[in-house]
């Protein structure tokens, strides 16, 4: 009828999607100034029809955030293929999820040496655990439906849900000096399933998950390679991989089961340990410049690593190491994780998405968990440089030369840095 009014949610979903498309259009044509306009819609995907990547996705989802004044759901990096999936998110409850955290109590200080005695990385773990059990080595910082949350782990609780992955590993016949490839996101279920495999005698075999669903038949064969390479015999994973997992059999056939983390809970008794000149860890590379290439690494190997990084450092137990950083990634498995588990410091770890869809977090945190050390990568500190507004940020000492966060100390994002952007070496997190 021609006297019909659409109703005032039609009209509000319809100003919606049309200012949607201007922000989707507008960063198009910024990342893409020499190619052909073309109409860009709801549907249109973001890989084969707009060529976002990783951080244009990211930098689409602070540009819309801004533009609605809400908060979305950080993995909505993951999971949007279309601008109709940031509409449907931009529909729900607003949602509150602000970049300040509260914190929980400042680790003490305590009057307990590093475990300058190891041997392997299961004598790290053992002396922390007999030491000072209950002492939380681990804090996660995650989202959930009301904005930010945090779970804990104890030196205890590591070292006794680890024996219970080694117990089932062991049980589905993992022998000593296999590969386990560990392909699972920042979560409890990661460190328990890395010192698992070390105390079934098996070699750890990270591997990055994929970042969104819709890909993930891609993403397993790329990986297939890797599995290949290291005649890995399991593969640990969350259950929406292990249905995809028969893509796996015939690049992979060393690989005998594919498990996910819930299924790791049989108990056995435990096998001999691994020794000083035992395979701890195989490290791949990421395989952006050629075939992805392993780097064997011991026991003696990793603690020696970790020890030449916390004498450079003077780490101590007093340290609260704060990362972002993937536990696929050398820094952030070896430098971040095992280098706090070795000098009984407390890991304060959020994921990457949480990192990348809001860069401000990493700051907060840093301030609120009074951080005594932190590392990125060059892209991170131009993200903060660029991204984060005064109103994001925690207050900063304008007299002092070295920007304090919290107890940290972040070297200043000073112009000319900011326009070498290709400069190799970035400012980098200090203790105090």
């Amino acid at each position: 009828m021609s006297g019909h009014k659409p109703s005032r949610r039609a009209t509000s979903r319809e100003d919606q999607a049309e200012r949607l498309l201007r922000v989707v259009a507008e960063l198009d044509r910024e990342l893409h100034p020499r190619r052909a306009i073309s109409r860009v819609t709801l549907d249109s995907r973001f890989d084969r029809d707009l060529g976002f990547d990783s951080l244009a996705r990211m930098e689409l989802m602070l540009r819309v955030e801004s533009a609605f004044d809400r908060s979305l759901p950080e993995t909505l990096l993951g999971s949007a293929d279309t601008p109709r999936d940031f509409l449907n998110a931009l529909a729900l409850q607003p949602h509150a999820m602000p970049a300040r955290i509260a914190a929980i109590q400042r680790a003490p200080a305590l009057e307990v040496a590093a475990a300058t005695d190891a041997a392997t990385l299961l004598d790290v773990l053992d002396w922390h655990a007999g030491t000072h059990p209950d002492r939380v080595h681990i804090v996660i910082v995650r989202e959930n439906a009301t904005g930010l949350a945090e779970e804990t782990i104890t030196h205890r609780e590591l070292r006794d849900r680890a024996q219970t992955f080694a117990a089932n590993l062991q049980t589905r016949g993992l022998q000593t000096g296999e590969a386990v490839a560990i392909m699972l996101p920042t979560g409890r279920d990661y460190f328990f399933a890395f010192f698992g495999i070390l105390l079934a005698g098996g070699i750890a075999v990270p591997l990055y998950p994929p970042l969104r669903a819709s890909h993930l038949e891609d993403h397993l064969r790329r990986q297939a390679g890797i599995l290949s390479n290291c005649q890995a015999r399991v593969l640990i994973t969350f259950p929406e991989a292990k249905t995809a997992a028969r893509l796996l059999r015939a690049h992979a056939p060393a690989l005998r089961t594919v498990m996910t983390a819930s299924e790791l809970s049989v108990a056995n008794q435990a096998r001999p340990r691994p020794g000083v000149g035992d395979l701890a860890l195989l490290q791949y590379t990421s395989g952006s410049t050629g075939n992805p290439k392993g780097v064997m690494l011991t026991h003696a190997n990793l603690l020696a690593n970790i020890r030449a990084m916390g004498r450079a450092v003077q780490a101590s137990a007093a340290d609260v190491f704060v990362s972002w950083l993937p536990l696929y990634h050398d820094m952030g498995l070896i430098g971040a994780w095992l280098g706090s588990l070795y000098y009984g410091a407390r890991l304060v770890i959020m994921s990457p998405l949480a990192f990348l869809s809001r860069p401000a977090r990493w700051l907060w945190a840093i301030h609120h968990y009074h951080g005594t050390l932190s590392a990125a990568p060059n892209f991170a500190y131009e993200l903060c440089a660029g991204r984060i507004d005064d109103s994001e940020r925690p207050e900063w000492d304008a007299a002092n030369p070295m920007q304090r966060v919290g107890d940290a100390l972040l070297l200043p994002v000073r112009e000319p840095w900011r326009e070498r952007a290709t400069h190799r070496t970035p400012p980098r997190s200090s203790r105090r």
